[in-house]
């Protein structure tokens, strides 16, 4: 799938082409309570939002990056992890999808076996193994090494993310991570990496960039306040006998 352009000016002016930003759309998927409004709130505006409230549909933020000179836009998909409030929207998360990003929490080790279903609904709607996966642990400011048995090791999600081709990332919505937050259990000592949540941006970014190719100008349908890749023009409506 090819991603979508946005231009300012017409198409035809000489500025536009030399202005243009390539947009992706990025899902965000999750359980509810996992903190996925929090963290694209942090992904986009840098900053945890004081007072959060449970998604209904879906929420969109947006996040313009450079990246080796060329400008790159990540449309945030915020969907609802509660099925109750997903099945109306359902069929418009999964259109048009650039890369899915998959959060659960690092305290919370239902969260993290609901992947599984949320990888399923991915490939019920078609979302091949060519659109980028990103398996992103959030909450890793709660970690407790003394509570390891009721957490998700990061050897877990490491192992998940490699069997499903994924990039995986442990971090915090709430705090700017420490680099190497060690805890001791027993006699061993547990050293958990966490990253910074603009490594995650980046990688997305990095990844979009090299993997999605530009789309010729007239292969562009403009939707809303979306800019999307047009696959097939549309029919002509039969004209009305007077």
């Amino acid at each position: 799938m090819d991603s979508s352009l946005e231009f300012s000016g017409s198409l035809g002016s000489v500025s536009s082409l030399l202005t243009r930003c390539r947009t992706f759309k990025v899902l965000v998927i999750g359980d509810s309570g996992v903190g996925k409004t929090c963290l694209t709130h942090r992904l986009c505006g840098g900053e945890f939002p004081c007072r959060s409230e449970a998604t209904i549909g879906v929420d969109f933020r947006e996040r313009v990056l450079e990246i080796d000179g060329e400008k790159i836009k990540l449309q945030l998909w915020d969907t609802a992890g509660q099925e109750r409030f997903r099945k109306s929207m359902v069929q418009h998360y999964y259109r048009n999808v650039h890369a899915v990003l998959f959060i659960y929490d690092v305290t919370c080790p239902a969260s993290f076996s609901g992947m599984t279903s949320w990888v399923e609904e991915c490939r019920q709607h078609s979302l091949g193994q060519d659109i980028p996966r990103f398996l992103v642990g959030n909450k890793s400011d709660l970690r407790d090494p003394k509570k390891t048995d009721s957490q998700v090791s990061q050897e877990r999600a490491m192992s998940f993310s490699k069997a499903h081709g994924m990039i995986f990332f442990e971090t915090s919505a709430k705090d700017l991570p420490k680099k190497g937050m060690s805890g001791q259990q027993g006699s061993k000592q547990a050293l958990y990496q966490q990253d910074n949540v603009e490594d995650i941006v980046t990688a997305v970014s990095l990844k979009l960039k090299r993997q999605k190719k530009l789309p010729t100008a007239n292969s562009l349908a403009y939707s809303g306040s979306f800019k999307l890749a047009n696959k097939k023009k549309a029919e002509k409506e039969p004209m009305a006998c007077c």
